[in-house]
């Protein structure tokens, strides 16, 4: 059930990840004055009812009963185009704000729900396991987040770290998107990972909790001492917890709480069955959040200190189900965009004429350059860890 906006004032959780310090060397310092917003589509975006190739042939032969309407299609090129509920969005493009990368997935991709977004989370191969996200390993390699920051990270929506897990840092969770008092704020304790992989043995572990629990309490009253709740968006969001997301994080930024990753969630993008009904749905409610967060840090004066980017756990199969829906697939279309971001097309649109992996879509571009383009051209980060190269897509 959906919160509606009274309920969005009435209740609240903040939580921080706590865990035991990685061991690691400070390098290259990054530019923490600059903001990211990650927006997981969970449940696995149908990437060509997204970006549609609305002359191939080959498409509408896959999908007879659920693909996009040629006529319909908002057009990035003569090849390519965006659901028609994507609209909101399109004036980014337009402006040259928006970037599509195309073909995102990687070598043998796993199609678990489960196993796919730790994949993501982790940034490592299909065949390997890390316990901190990706971002998280991008500040064991640099010097963290400045002390003053009321946080390394927080999470909106859904209790799950996902890229900022990572040992020994600040990451707060804001559950219930709700009313930022003294009474909600209160710290919850996670399990210590083992303490394999470089981990230091705490002499102290209770001495440390406290200390973390004080860096939390720091960090909330830094939060509180901003009236974020106060603060006028100067944007029009959607109704539900998306738009209540999207306008958490704009009213955030906007009252000036420091923080380097905000993290949102809009869930179902799991369509089985009905996709003609759910699937535009979602679009809708996506770019709705979006273009209210575009707006509102235009009217702020910080549309080029944020950037947004959306990832899921994997894409849909091409060809469509006997249920009307699409099942568990590979590679799929993300976006990029923000006031700094080199709009257009990148990467390259899978074929539907050379399908492999149980009919699946080949990946054209591995989903760490989407990476490699944050730590590297957004923050100014050495990510050599990733191995993968940025796309150029930040100015």
């Amino acid at each position: 059930m959906q919160m509606n906006r009274r309920e969005f004032l009435t209740s609240a959780a903040l939580a921080p990840l706590v865990t035991l310090p990685f061991v690691g060397s400070a390098h290259a310092a990054a530019r923490w004055d600059r903001t990211v917003i990650l927006v997981e589509l969970s449940g696995g975006n149908d990437g060509l009812n997204t970006v549609v190739p609305y002359t191939d042939s080959g498409y509408y032969s896959l999908r007879p009963n659920i693909a996009v309407a040629k006529e319909t299609v908002l057009q990035l090129d003569e090849r390519l185009g965006l659901a028609k509920e994507l609209e909101p969005i399109m004036p980014l493009w337009n402006q040259g704000n928006l970037a599509v990368a195309l073909g995102v997935g990687y070598p043998e991709p796993n199609l678990s729900h489960f196993r796919g977004i730790e994949i993501w989370d982790t940034a490592t191969d299909s065949s390997d396991f890390a316990q901190s996200g990706w971002i998280g390993q991008l500040y064991e390699g640099v010097e963290a987040p400045p002390a003053e920051f009321a946080a390394d990270g927080m999470v909106f929506g859904r209790g799950v770290f996902g890229p900022l897990k990572a040992p020994g840092r600040r990451v707060m969770v804001l559950q219930n998107i709700g009313q930022l008092d003294a009474a909600a704020l209160l710290p919850s304790i996670a399990p210590a990972p083992g303490m394999e992989g470089g981990m230091a043995v705490d002499p102290n572990p209770l001495a440390h909790v406290l200390g973390v629990q004080q860096d939390f309490k720091s960090g909330a009253a830094a939060i509180l001492a901003k009236g974020v709740e106060n603060v006028d968006a100067k944007a029009s969001f959607p109704e539900g917890n998306f738009g209540l997301q999207m306008e958490m994080a704009a009213k955030m930024i906007a009252g000036g709480v420091q923080v380097p990753v905000i993290k949102v969630t809009l869930g179902g993008f799991d369509t089985h069955a009905a996709q003609l009904d759910e699937h535009p749905l979602l679009h809708a409610e996506l770019a709705a959040g979006l273009r209210g967060f575009s707006d509102s840090m235009k009217a702020h004066g910080m549309w080029d200190d944020v950037l947004v980017m959306t990832y899921a756990e994997f894409g849909r199969r091409p060809k469509e189900n006997g249920s009307g829906g699409t099942d568990h697939g590979t590679s799929a279309p993300h976006f990029l965009m923000g006031g700094r971001v080199k709009g257009g097309l990148y990467g390259e649109q899978p074929p539907l004429d050379a399908l492999v992996n149980r009919d699946n879509l080949q990946h054209r571009l591995h989903f760490r350059s989407l990476y490699a383009t944050v730590a590297q051209e957004w923050w100014g980060m050495d990510a050599s860890f990733l191995n993968a190269a940025p796309l150029g897509a930040i100015a």
